[in-house]
């Protein structure tokens, strides 16, 4: 009975181990080798990009500042309310005459104060002052993405990508393995 369960066990054993031999990733690791191919053709491969260029961009203005007379005398302002008040004072009678003695000193002050504004001399201050901002410049460029190579293996002509130059011979991977139907 012992060698009966023994026997049967390692029957199951190597029926369950069987398939892991037969798997094709095993063939694979066993028969990979590198090996170098010949380049026939490389193709540069270009994009068109869009670049933005900050850009100073200066220019000069005049500024305008208006410059009133910094000495404000107010003499035309005083002479103006003493004439105007002599004029209102001879016009009117009793309280009338005290109201256009108001009254013209009031508006001769008020015109002296005129006179004396048109008659101040106004400057004014040109001054150049440069002014900046910046900006962003656009343009359009071919920018190299990368190469297209065909390489010659074995008798077969195979293309692929690469990002960069490859010379005149490639590294390759090889795999061989069983066709999968011919089990």
């Amino acid at each position: 009975m012992k060698k009966l369960l023994s026997t049967l066990s390692l029957s199951a054993t190597l029926v369950l181990s069987l398939p892991l031999y037969a798997d094709n990733n095993h063939y694979q690791s066993k028969n990979n080798f590198q090996d170098t191919a010949r380049v026939t053709h490389v193709e540069s491969l270009y994009k068109t990009v869009r670049v933005s260029t900050p850009q100073r961009e200066c220019w000069q203005e005049q500024q305008y500042r208006p410059s009133h007379n910094q000495y404000k005398s107010y003499t035309s302002t005083i002479a103006g309310g003493l004439v105007g008040g002599v004029v209102g004072n001879q016009f009117g009678g009793g309280n009338g005459k005290k109201i256009m003695t108001v009254a013209g000193a009031l508006l001769g002050g008020s015109v002296g104060r005129d006179y004396n504004h048109n008659n101040s001399q106004h400057h004014s201050n040109n001054n150049t002052v440069e002014q900046c901002r910046m900006i962003d410049r656009y343009h359009e460029e071919e920018r190299r993405d990368g190469y297209r190579v065909t390489y010659r293996y074995n008798g077969q002509s195979y293309t692929t990508y690469m990002e960069h130059h490859p010379g005149k011979r490639i590294p390759v991977e090889v795999s061989v393995r069983p066709v999968d139907n011919y089990y």
